[in-house]
């Protein structure tokens, strides 16, 4: 945010429902709405026999945070006085942001999505039940959230210690409930997903950027590479990112990421590249 806005642009985030700074729903603040196995660390006198979950839905839908996108979408439009904007995407801020472009194109300029989750063959209506059955949602330890990364190191100096450090400090700062939970997690709701696969894809238009990092193993390259192959859009650009994992705006080589959305949004090229793959950081 700050490497755009020092290049002149208004730059926005917002946390969708049950995440960051917004409201939690209240069934995100009973542990017994997690899985049987997540229970035990918060409620150890029920080892023995896990509890009940009071609600047992998925917390969000992919129709929910598209309404939470577009009403952002609409307060920005009318306080910039623009008929649209452009979306930055991470992890499931790509089906959240890229579908919601899909069905609104006359209010979204153009897109950049990093480690967009993404599976071509995957649902494209709703299912008979909204939001789905199950856990309603999940948490996140620090032990965990490092183990996670740690996996996706692929070069000696791709994380800085203090970074992580940050970053976890920074997850538990937004979340004062989890921070309470055993040692402190991080919480995040589960959500009920359809409406973006080939045929939404094929839908786009606009001027996308596609980042994949080398070393992903939580959205594989792959994946992304199928998402480039599946976009409509005749102005697409694909980074292979080295050195970085999911977790890349984050690691060592993260300015080649920056550099490279701001060339998207300036420009119709990303390093000279109007469509096509681009390899970065290698």
């Amino acid at each position: 945010m700050a490497y755009l806005a020092r290049a002149g642009f208004d730059v926005f985030a917002m946390d969708f429902t049950g995440y960051g700074r917004s409201t939690r729903p209240a069934a995100m603040n009973d542990p017994c709405n997690l899985s049987s196995q997540q229970q035990t660390a918060f409620v150890p006198a029920l080892l023995a026999a896990p509890c009940a979950a009071a609600y047992s839905n998925n917390m969000t839908t992919i129709a929910s945070d598209w309404d939470d996108l577009g009403a952002v979408v609409d307060y920005l439009r009318a306080l910039r006085k623009v008929e649209r904007l452009s979306l930055i995407g991470w992890s499931q801020g790509g089906p959240r942001s890229a579908g919601y472009a899909a069905r609104n194109p006359q209010k979204v300029e153009s897109l950049v999505l990093l480690s967009p989750a993404y599976n071509r063959g995957g649902r494209l209506e709703p299912p008979a039940q909204v939001p789905a059955s199950g856990v309603a949602f999940n948490t996140q330890t620090s032990a965990e959230f490092d183990a996670n990364w740690d996996r996706q190191v692929g070069c000696p100096t791709q994380i800085d210690p203090e970074a992580r450090r940050s970053v976890w400090s920074q997850m538990l700062e937004s979340d004062p409930v989890g921070a309470t939970w055993g040692t402190g997690v991080r919480r995040a709701p589960l959500v009920t997903s359809w409406g973006w696969n080939a045929s939404v894809a094929a839908r786009l238009s606009l001027p996308v950027l596609l980042v994949a990092p080398a070393h992903d193993k939580q959205v594989a390259p792959e994946r992304v590479q199928e998402l480039y192959a599946d976009l409509g859009s005749k102005q697409k650009v694909l980074i292979d990112l080295a050195c970085s994992s999911h977790n890349a705006a984050w690691e060592r080589n993260h300015l080649y990421l920056f550099k490279a959305s701001l060339d998207r949004l300036s420009t119709t090229a990303v390093n000279g590249a109007q469509e096509g793959t681009v390899r970065l950081g290698y």
